[in-house]
């Protein structure tokens, strides 16, 4: 919706200054600006117009202007709650979400934020006793960065504006290129830049004479009611989905929706009738484009459908540009397609939704089912002979089941970190320039497994995806590739009422022998053809592992490997071999090639000299058999099993080789 800014404490030129930090965020927002200033605080915003678009200009004050709030966001359920503080004796002078949120938190306090629904970044300053409260939505859908300087507060919407504060000290941190390198993302609440901190979700922040104070007021918790049966389960997914998405589609101007060929997205949709929705592909294939399938889809449910074909040109040139409009690196391919589909839906629309969330609370990723093949494999083959077997995978080539192999070595906790995996320990050190920052990528995850002690593997692996990956990617891509192209990106999977459902579903309502999210697509099914509901995740399909294969885009990734930031951060020669790896066919490590090209753009744009212009003119210029591992083993086991064993022991395989094929992709 907006973009949001401040500081508090002695600058120059105030004025300048937080108009240069709600300047660089107008992308945010180009409808209007506002600020406020007194002798303690500067606040700016930029407002994207979506409710009361002709009245609702922030900043928003209390009745006697003893509370200034700057609102980044959406509140559904913004009319009951200002008929209910209206009757505890407020006045209200707009029609917007926003003024709920002033007289809500003069109501309530902190307290307020467990009434909200919605997505939210906001902030609140008390001219009385020259206090700041942040607060951060549920999930983290929006986002809100601050950092101390010399006491005093710097707050924004997007990291660019904090670095126009001129104290701000600009400095690289390694701490997140360690954890970048393991997980693909910097790991919240450490940023890229030294003492940048996200606000986590589920957080608020209280700045008081000069100290800042954070404190969790909301954790996604699961209480699985196991006398749960399938009809009542999808009786009432269907029933808070469609109010979620309903409460979604609140706006004064028009709502569209994304839509791919994935079950989440597709859900969306189908309460879309007579209305617009959006889809990019690229041009190598059904593998990598989803605009027939989503046309047939569309023509079903009676939408006007947009779509987009992605050329190779296109997508590398645009990469700058993404990972600037990023804040900090993210090596996730598709959020450079999330950057196009944007671009292509604010054509015709303000704001639209899409199906970010349903994997992570519903249990949708191939990787969920993991456990139950794993337990099959560690009961029957002893744990020294899993470990001996796993060394020997770990230097074979990437082939069927190598992956299976390893990750069914070791307990939960040590193979899993995420959806994302791409350098290992080992392999960090090996690459990295200074091989002491390197740290074990299970020391970020330790604590997350620690909460999540009491659940079943599955579970874990939820509740771990809900508080890193969602947080570090999918939303993290989803605000700011929207927000770049001025479009309000809603997404109402991730509502609170749909978590309290999602929370109570038993395990074998998530994940089973049928499919993934088994529940959610039961109750899809009555909106849609059962193909569309049942159809297995893809992801959104990127060719980049097509890409580094071909000499042109083999040679400007080369040429960035080899550079003097390059040189600067890792061992030249353990990079290259990566890349040589997998354009020679001899291994698949596209993902982990793209990992260092993606840091090196980012940093370029932001710690180096060349511009965003620069950068893309020269990308322009230059623009399957694990049963042969173990065969001895294999034999063994066999025999110790009766065939339906067999095949579910071994048709793991296949399923572990579409999933790995598939992480490169990662949300609808």
């Amino acid at each position: 919706m907006c973009g949001i800014c401040g500081f508090t404490g002695e600058v120059k030129d105030r004025s300048k200054t937080i108009k240069n930090m709600t300047d660089v965020i107008t992308h945010r927002g180009p409808d209007s600006e506002g600020f406020f200033s007194d002798d303690f605080i500067d606040m700016g915003f930029r407002r994207l117009s979506i409710i009361d678009v002709a009245e609702g200009h922030q900043p928003i004050y209390n009745e006697d202007k003893t509370l200034v709030l700057t609102f980044n966001g959406e509140i559904y359920n913004y009319r009951e709650l200002k008929a209910e503080l209206i009757e505890a004796g407020h006045t209200f002078y707009t029609e917007t979400d926003s003024e709920v949120l002033i007289h809500g938190f003069e109501q309530w306090k902190e307290d307020m934020l467990m009434k909200l629904r919605g997505m939210f970044g906001f902030a609140i300053y008390n001219t009385k006793d020259k206090s700041v409260f942040i607060a951060r939505d549920f999930f983290g859908i929006k986002p809100m960065h601050y950092t101390l300087i010399d006491g005093d507060l710097v707050y924004a919407s997007e990291i660019k504006s904090i670095l126009k504060h001129p104290k701000f000290k600009k400095e690289f941190n390694e701490k997140a290129l360690d954890s970048y390198l393991s997980f693909q993302y910097a790991v919240p609440p450490e940023t890229f830049f030294k003492n940048v901190y996200c606000l986590m979700p589920g957080h608020f922040l209280w700045y008081k004479n000069g100290e800042v104070m954070t404190e969790r007021y909301f954790e996604p918790t699961f209480k699985p009611d196991e006398k749960l049966t399938e009809e009542d389960a999808v009786n009432k997914i269907d029933k808070v989905f469609e109010n979620s998405v309903n409460a979604h589609k609140i706006a004064d101007v028009e709502v569209g929706c994304f839509l791919s060929s994935g079950v989440d997205s597709s859900y969306v949709s189908t309460y879309f009738a007579d209305q617009k929705t959006f889809t990019v592909g690229f041009d190598f294939g059904e593998k990598y484009n989803e605009i027939n399938f989503a046309k047939n889809l569309s023509e079903k449910i009676g939408v006007d459908h947009y779509t987009k074909i992605i050329t190779s040109e296109e997508f590398w040139a645009a990469v700058p540009d993404v990972q600037y409009f990023m804040d900090q690196p993210l090596a996730d391919p598709s959020c450079v397609a999330l950057y196009f589909v944007s671009q292509l839906a604010s054509k015709y629309v303000k704001v639209v939704l899409s199906g970010e969330g349903a994997d992570e609370l519903f249990g949708g990723y191939q990787v969920y089912r993991s456990p139950m093949h794993s337990k099959l494999y560690q009961t029957i083959v002893p744990y020294p002979i899993r470990k001996l077997l796993c060394k020997i995978a770990m230097k074979m080539p990437d082939i069927k089941g190598r992956d299976y192999i390893i990750r069914s070595t070791h307990p939960l906790e040590e193979r899993f970190i995420g959806n994302a995996y791409m350098y290992e320990y080992e392999e960090k050190k090996a690459l990295l320039k200074d091989p002491s920052i390197a740290t074990r990528p299970q020391d970020y995850t330790k604590k997350y497994y620690h909460r999540a002690r009491k659940y079943d593997d599955v579970t874990k692996m939820q509740y771990l995806d809900i508080n890193l990956w969602m947080v570090g990617d999918i939303l993290l891509k989803a605000d700011r590739m929207s927000m770049a192209n001025s479009l309000e990106l809603r997404v109402p999977f991730l509502d609170k009422e749909v978590f309290k459902v999602a929370s109570t579903l038993p395990t074998r309502l998530r994940v089973n022998k049928h499919n993934t999210k088994y529940a959610l697509r039961q109750s899809a099914m009555r909106h849609m053809p059962e193909f569309s509901a049942q159809k297995e995740k893809l992801g959104f399909p990127v060719p980049t592992r097509v890409w580094l294969k071909d000499e042109k885009y083999y040679n400007i990734v080369k040429k960035e490997f080899t550079s003097p930031t390059a040189q600067k951060f890792f061992n030249i020669d353990v990079l290259t071999q990566w890349l040589d790896d997998h354009f020679e066919g001899k291994a698949d490590t596209s993902r982990q090639v793209w990992t260092v090209y993606v840091f090196l753009i980012w940093y370029k744009m932001y710690f180096g000299e060349a511009t965003a212009e620069e950068i893309t003119d020269d990308a322009v210029a230059e623009v399957k058999d694990a049963v042969a591992l173990v065969e001895d083993t294999a034999i063994n086991i066999g025999e110790k099993l009766n065939s339906d064993e067999f095949d579910a022991f071994f048709g793991i395989a296949e399923e572990e080789v579409n999933e790995e094929t598939a992480s490169e992709n990662t949300e609808e």
